[in-house]
């Protein structure tokens, strides 16, 4: 039975699971900062060994039970970790053990490691960060597409990450409400001519309109579904992805597009000097996809891989794909 967990039973869990030594003296504090999850850190203090425990909660911190949320996000984010983890296993954290009941998750502790979001924020590089989130998303997109694996596989892999609940979270803040005069949108006073010219722009409500269609129907690859910097744990050497509840197969171009999004919204609270590292990272990040991803098509068996002309299509629909959802991201972002 569900039931939320305190310090102490997140201790008595990881006992129970045999996750440390029998003569380890285990310490645990709920490390969570977001609105949808506790965090717990446990430690042993005689050697410093330590692990994460997330659970899930059946709604949002901020609003209490009258938002309900599905703890099936649990059980997509474990599969999403262990999937990735067959292809990327140096970008995503090792997942220990994970509880669909319960809907928690225990993993590899990160805390050797800072949020990239913070990270930059304080003007830090991360000079690999490009060439890991490059890599990350080519590797997952192609192994879990028709051209990576069976085609069976994958419509069992489709059912498998059918996320409803989460896409409708997406689909609502990120391709809808902030179009509209809705009661979600959150901006500055000063704003709202500009945001009431972008509620009355149809050509830019059309643009939008295609891509939330391909949102809803294009099942391309397995996502992330919310690949932001705050869902990336980095140092100058190390990259890890983490945080996949919103997984889904999608557009290839969304998890690029988000990310990039998040970047360009950074390059806002910096003087122009000081921008192109960021810029930097978006374009370092595209070439390695880019590259990263052909290399990989050589390896397909699908008959069409080996048709000239084919690859480049779907190299270029990613990248119209990937700028228009940061697009939208960054619209999101400043109104939603």
């Amino acid at each position: 039975m569900y039931e939320p967990l305190t310090e102490q039973k997140a201790i008595a869990l990881a006992v129970r699971l045999g996750l440390f030594e029998k003569d380890a003296l285990l310490s645990c504090k709920e490390i969570g900062d977001g609105n949808l999850n506790l965090v717990f850190r446990i430690v042993n203090e005689r050697t410093n060994d330590s692990i994460i425990i997330k659970q899930a909660l059946p709604y949002a911190k901020v609003v209490g039970e009258s938002w309900p949320l599905t703890l099936k996000r649990a059980t997509i984010e474990s599969q999403a970790l262990r999937t990735f983890a067959s292809y990327v296993p140096q970008y995503v954290p090792k997942v220990y053990y994970s509880d669909e009941v319960l809907a928690i998750t225990v993993m590899e502790d990160l805390s050797h490691l800072q949020i990239a979001r913070r990270g930059l924020i304080e003007r830090k590089t991360f000079p690999n960060l490009s060439t890991h989130i490059g890599e990350f998303v080519a590797k997952t997109a192609f192994y879990t597409s028709d051209f990576g694996m069976n085609q069976q596989q994958k419509k069992k892999l489709v059912q498998q990450f059918t996320n409803p609940e989460l896409c409708k979270i997406t689909e609502d803040l990120v391709f809808t409400d902030p179009f509209f005069d809705h009661d979600t949108n959150n901006f500055e006073a000063e704003l709202r001519a500009d945001v009431e010219q972008l509620w009355q722009d149809d050509e830019l409500k059309r643009e939008t309109a295609k891509l939330k269609r391909l949102f809803l129907t294009k099942a391309d690859v397995l996502l992330h579904g919310d690949l932001h910097t705050g869902s990336i744990f980095a140092s100058d050497d190390e990259t890890k992805v983490i945080d996949p509840e919103f997984a889904f197969y999608g557009p290839i171009g969304f998890d690029l597009g988000q990310f990039f999004a998040n970047l360009l919204l950074n390059t806002l609270a910096r003087d122009e000097r000081d921008r192109e590292p960021l810029f930097h990272h978006i374009e370092k990040t595209w070439d390695v996809f880019v590259r990263t991803f052909s290399e990989l098509w050589r390896e397909s068996d699908e008959p069409y891989a080996q048709i000239s002309g084919v690859l480049q299509d779907v190299l270029h629909d990613a990248r119209i794909e990937a700028i228009g959802f940061a697009g939208c991201e960054v619209i999101r972002r400043t109104i939603g």
